[in-house]
């Protein structure tokens, strides 16, 4: 079955950068949304940002203006873009995949990969 495999993640400090990968191990034919959440220590897994199959953007409002996701259908992976980069963005990042027909969607997650910002 299709797993998404995630990389890019590391230490950081404060004010640095980081790109988030995220490859399906197969194309995925019909693509809903594809996203990136995290999860801190001790905290509920949170949306950070999405991209729609129409090409739309959402970002958390934490992270607007400082993150960017993008995807390349050609190479089936989406990225993370994460510039000026805060103490608190750290937590374990899963990337997300919706596959729908019609009603009805299944979600696939990736491992996660963690990062962590240091002052």
């Amino acid at each position: 079955q299709v797993q998404l495999v995630e990389s890019g993640g590391g230490l950081v400090q404060a004010g640095g950068s980081l790109r988030l990968s995220c490859a399906a191990s197969e194309t995925i034919v019909s693509i809903n949304a594809m996203g990136w959440y995290r999860q801190g220590p001790g905290k509920q897994r949170v949306l950070v940002a999405t991209i729609i199959s129409d090409g739309r953007t959402n970002y958390a409002d934490s992270v607007k203006g400082r993150f960017t996701i993008s995807s390349d259908n050609a190479k089936n992976t989406v990225y993370l873009q994460m510039n000026s980069l805060k103490l608190e963005d750290t937590g374990v990042y899963y990337c997300n995949v919706r596959e729908a027909w019609g009603s009805a969607a299944h979600d696939y997650w990736g491992q996660g990969t963690q990062v962590t910002v240091s002052s």
